[in-house]
């Protein structure tokens, strides 16, 4: 009887170690899925940044079924980017970025349209990355049309420089939306990302406030340590100039 015991115990224990290992490793993975429609042979790849280079993390061949299927390691919700081969396709749009997340993640795009009609779905991260860059392209979109204008004002010093200055205040609109947007979400991931992403170039001060307003998880994490490497690079950067002169 106690020789049964003690098998069954082992076994038990067994069982609940693998269980523990089995939803550990559940609880710290990102399970993305999805499709390319119009995409009949090819190769989709999983791929982030690391160390300043993209490296490949994982892909797939595609041969008739559209659909991919990816699992990888992530530790918090940082930027992937999910690509396709054109190989000497004139279309160039082979990319599409989106903030991932552990747990599911589903990818919805097509292979004439890769980055402009992907739906992303499963990464509360990724809502608030599209909420933001939604404004941001109107921003890019306004400067574009001033730039056309300035180009057929050529010519007309009055009305170009009246179009320069228009466009340099767009830009400054579109600086402090990325700082106020980041603020707004210092709860989030997103906050560091942005601000380095759109924002390095702003005054010192104002991306040092968003380092300063960022909560603990955020600050401990991938894109809050580089943002308050940056902020400490920056100040030295220009205390070293005030010594200077």
């Amino acid at each position: 009887m106690n020789m049964i015991f003690a098998k069954r115990s082992l076994v038990v224990a067994t069982l609940l170690m693998m269980s523990f290992s089995c939803s550990k490793k559940d609880e710290n993975t990102m399970h993305l899925t999805g499709q390319v429609k119009g995409l009949k042979k090819g190769t989709v790849y999983l791929q982030k940044i690391q160390d300043s280079t993209v490296v490949t993390l994982d892909s797939m061949i595609i041969d008739g079924n559209s659909h991919f299927d990816f699992t990888t390691e992530i530790e918090e919700p940082e930027v992937f980017y999910l690509s396709v081969n054109r190989f000497n396709s004139i279309n160039k749009d082979n990319s599409l970025h989106f903030f991932g997340e552990k747990g599911e993640i589903n990818i919805q795009t097509s292979w004439d349209f890769f980055s402009a009609e992907a739906k992303v779905t499963g990464s509360e991260t990724h809502k608030k990355l599209e909420e933001y860059e939604s404004m941001i392209q109107k921003f890019k979109e306004k400067n574009l049309e001033l730039i056309t204008e300035q180009i057929k004002a050529s010519g007309d010093s009055l009305k170009t420089d009246s179009l320069v200055r228009i466009s340099n205040r767009n830009i400054t609109r579109s600086y402090l939306y990325t700082l106020n947007y980041a603020l707004a979400n210092k709860d989030s991931y997103i906050a560091p990302y942005i601000a380095l992403a759109d924002a390095a170039n702003v005054r010192l001060k104002y991306l040092d406030t968003i380092n300063k307003s960022l909560s603990p998880k955020i600050a401990n994490s991938k894109y809050g340590k580089a943002l308050d490497e940056y902020v400490k690079l920056r100040k030295e950067l220009e205390e070293k100039q005030e010594d200077e002169n």
